[in-house]
């Protein structure tokens, strides 16, 4: 039986994507299964990869830049020896015979990838190179050439090493490729290659899986919140504000609660701006 028109809802929760599905892909069962209008997703996990995938429906959308998901943390596993352009099993093309190596040097390995990282995005990835995707390239055969990249590696987490596959865990900053990190291991170790055989994203910053259960958006946003001391029906309306009508007056990025709604304002040397106004709370609206 079909089901009725789609709802406009607000709501804000973590899914777990399964592996061998892309984001999109799975975004549209998600709003197939919840009857929702629209809907976004924040940080495509490859089609191989599973875990975390923060999900918003209806105005929540706008509100990703706004939320606090950074740090991120993941399981990887590393398979050395094996080659793949795409650095991941989706395009093995060579496996070798690799002797073990000792204990000792995986650890260091995998440890010495904490710290500020400069190094190159996988050529299969959604950068773009005069206006394409490097997938894009990639799979056309062309040349793809990439500039470096920085990342934050807080902190990295052996888990277990059963050759030749080497587990492990990295909390990093939002746009690091765990590819990467793998290839780095695997050269740092000297071997030939090493691409990732699995990849779970364990959390986006506060941002845990817990059944899809609807998130309070208010408890999720990185900016702090500020009130507006005089009549609410002014932000509402979205009528000028002035700086000395608020709680706090220093520059920034701040959240407002308006009751059944909120709005994100910013304060700065040409007064307050909306950024987004009247965000309902209501979950259909």
């Amino acid at each position: 039986m079909a089901k009725q028109k789609r709802d406009n809802i607000n709501r804000l929760f973590v899914a777990y994507k399964p592996s061998n599905i892309g984001s999109n892909q799975y975004l549209s069962k998600l709003k197939w299964k919840y009857n929702a209008l629209k809907a976004g997703f924040s940080g495509t996990l490859d089609p191989f990869a599973k875990g975390v995938l923060i999900i918003a429906f209806g105005k929540y959308t706008s509100l990703f830049r706004f939320l606090n998901k950074t740090p991120k943390r993941y399981r990887a596993t590393l398979w050395l020896g094996a080659h793949s352009d795409s650095l991941d099993i989706e395009m093995v093309k060579q496996i070798d015979t690799l002797k073990p190596l000792p204990l000792e040097d995986v650890q260091n390995a995998v440890a010495s990838l904490e710290g500020e990282l400069t190094y190159y995005p996988p050529i299969f990835s959604a950068k773009k190179i005069d206006g394409r995707r490097a997938y894009d390239l990639a799979r056309e055969g062309k040349e793809v050439v990439l500039n470096t990249i920085n990342s934050t590696i807080y902190e990295t987490k052996f888990i277990n090493y059963n050759h030749p596959f080497v587990t492990f865990e990295a909390t990093v900053s939002e746009g690091t490729y765990i590819r990467s990190l793998g290839a780095l291991i695997a050269k740092k170790l000297n071997v030939s290659s090493g691409i990732l055989s699995s990849l779970e994203r364990l959390n986006e910053g506060m941002f845990h899986y817990d059944d899809e259960k609807p998130l309070d958006i208010r408890d999720m946003l990185i900016p702090p919140k500020n009130s507006y001391l005089k009549d609410i029906e002014t932000i509402l309306l979205g009528q000028k504000l002035q700086s000395e009508d608020f709680e706090i007056q220093e520059h920034g990025t701040y959240w407002l609660d308006n009751g059944e709604s909120i709005s994100i304002i910013e304060i700065d040397n040409d007064g307050v701006h909306y950024l987004l106004n009247k965000v309902s709370l209501n979950e259909k609206v």
